[in-house]
């Protein structure tokens, strides 16, 4: 990590939702989901804050080599977003405890504040993390 990475930092980040990005194909293979309204899926919207948030920390980690995992999320969706409109991501770096980030997220889709909340992530060593995961898949025979 580098010392720039503190607490202050602020990112936006903006995403055009489209149909694949809806209820519906979250989970094509789950039939409750293809009778759901045709809008931004919150698991979707999940992935779009921790993308906006590694995009905010990667200048300040030695990339690839140390990147950022998400830990905790805790977020309220609050009004629909159809496909066609446009999402605006705004994420600021709240707290650096050692290799924990907090984030304060927020997203809207021109009409409406659609989601707000807070997201931490871990800063790993990539080779560590996946000489972990390389034993754990081992351990378990698979």
């Amino acid at each position: 990590m580098k010392e720039s990475l503190t607490p202050g930092l602020e990112h936006e980040f903006r995403y055009r939702v489209s149909d694949a990005q809806t209820v519906p194909a979250l989970y094509p293979e789950a039939s409750e989901f293809q009778v759901m309204p045709t809008v931004f899926a919150t698991g979707f919207m999940v992935g779009l804050f921790e993308w906006a948030c590694i995009q905010l920390t990667n200048p300040h980690l030695d990339w690839p080599n140390e990147q950022t995992v998400g830990t905790h999320i805790d977020v309220s969706h609050t009004a629909a977003t159809p496909p066609g409109f446009e999402v605006t991501v705004n994420v600021k770096l709240v707290e650096v405890d050692r290799r924990r980030l907090v984030f304060e997220v927020q997203a809207h889709d021109g009409a409406d504040r659609i989601a707000r909340g807070r997201h931490e992530r871990f800063v790993i060593d990539k080779a560590k993390f996946d000489a972990k995961l390389k034993q754990k898949i081992g351990s378990a025979g698979r």
